[in-house]
């Protein structure tokens, strides 16, 4: 895996191991461009995200990571953000880093990715609840604050699938990617989840494909043994599609390399 983006430190308060664990397991894997992207500070669900007061540690500990594995791998910094209105801050969105991945975790302040409010789904219609999780990717698209859009279709995780057609559904997101000239994330850790699928889907990633919508790849690794994990399944699923190329970024600038 040339490309690994998407990877989280401890000071999420949600994740574990040292960093030079995950930079380890993804120099063994054969990574050249190795991202910590963890979750940004936000006045709002702070238990799973570092604290504003740690963004300096965080920064100044990858950077350092750069500096000391600089003849063995390329490290990156970015910032996994999550996407909701009110709550963005311009310390994080104006921050000095090579990328920013915008995810959405969040619906109505229901934390819909989260096992501990599992239950709610069983108060909301999945057809209705698709189509909103949608509309707000849409928006974060073309609110251009971010360079990558992080596990596209999170809300499978917990396999409630629409009635209507996933791709129908989809289309107009992926259209916006177009149009706001956005890299899609193949994120990994889907396969890790109860859906056991990775984001996105196959189909949808043949349509990203068809639209010419460029790709990176991620572990979304919370663990050391996350980085890379079905590595290989990944990279055939991607190559069958048709993808060639993936992405990395220096300071908020694209660059294509070969697969």
């Amino acid at each position: 895996m040339i490309v690994d983006l998407h990877n989280h430190t401890p000071l999420c308060n949600h994740a574990s191991g040292k960093m030079e664990q995950y930079i380890d397991k993804a120099i063994s894997n054969g990574t050249k461009f190795f991202g910590f992207s963890d979750h940004a500070p936000m006045e709002f669900d702070e238990k799973y995200r570092m604290s504003f007061s740690d963004m300096k540690k965080y920064e100044t500990d990858v950077l350092n990571m750069k500096q000391k594995y600089a003849d063995k791998i390329e490290i990156l910094l970015g910032y996994e953000v999550d996407y909701l209105e009110g709550y963005m801050d311009k310390r994080v969105l104006e921050a000095d880093v090579d990328y920013l991945i915008g995810s959405v975790h969040f619906l109505n302040k229901w934390g819909f990715d989260n096992p501990e409010f599992i239950g709610k789904y069983d108060e909301v219609d999945i057809d209705e609840l698709w189509c909103e999780y949608f509309e707000t990717i849409t928006n974060m698209v073309k609110s251009g604050y971010f360079d990558i859009v992080g596990h596209l279709d999170l809300i499978k995780v917990f396999n409630f699938k629409p009635n209507k057609n996933i791709e129908d559904i989809v289309r107009p997101t992926l259209r916006a990617i177009k149009e706001a000239d956005m890299t899609l994330e193949v994120n990994m850790a889907g396969l890790r989840k109860p859906v056991k699928e990775l984001y996105p889907s196959y189909n949808i990633l043949k349509e990203a494909f068809k639209m010419d919508i460029p790709i990176t790849l991620g572990s979304d690794a919370h663990e050391p043994q996350q980085v890379g994990m079905f590595l290989e399944d990944v990279l055939e699923i991607v190559k069958s599609v048709g993808y060639k190329e993936c992405a990395t970024f220096s300071k908020r600038v694209r660059t294509m390399v070969s697969l």
